[in-house]
């Protein structure tokens, strides 16, 4: 599925196998994410070790999902010189066009263990209620 209108200043995050899914970026740096299928959904998994639920949002937009969140650098002393600098810092914010026959409106997401992981289901002919996808706390509660 092409990207049908790509937000100024955004830039492809990555190519993807998978024909159909596109995700594109518009910071400095994008969480590693990873997007599978399994027989009842389709399943974007995306590494954000290091934050708090409070510090994540999703927002499903038609068939595309836009993932913002902010890593701050708590643990860094004011003045330090690096040697190795890896973890990347502050805002990001990327979007995920999925392919038709799926239902991000009736996405779950689950965050846990630095892991957000999202899973759309198989769209229904009945399924067309737009609504904001939630991050539930560890214990399962929306």
């Amino acid at each position: 599925m092409a990207f049908s209108k790509v937000p100024s200043g955004a830039r492809l995050a990555r190519s993807t196998p998978f024909d159909g899914v596109t995700r594109f970026s518009e910071s400095s740096w994008t969480p590693n994410t990873d997007v599978f299928l399994t027989e009842e959904s389709l399943v974007i998994q995306v590494e954000v070790a290091g934050m708090v639920r409070e510090d994540l949002s999703l927002k499903a937009e038609g068939n595309r999902l836009r993932v913002q969140g902010k890593r701050d650098h708590d643990e860094r002393p004011t003045q330090c010189k690096f040697i190795l600098m890896e973890i990347n810092y502050g805002s990001f914010q990327f979007y995920i066009d999925l392919p038709a026959g799926y239902n991000l409106h009736k996405a779950k997401a689950i965050y846990q263990n630095g892991i957000l992981r999202i899973s759309v289901p198989i769209a229904s002919h009945a399924d067309s209620e737009d609504i904001d996808v939630s991050i539930p706390t560890e214990n399962g509660d929306a």
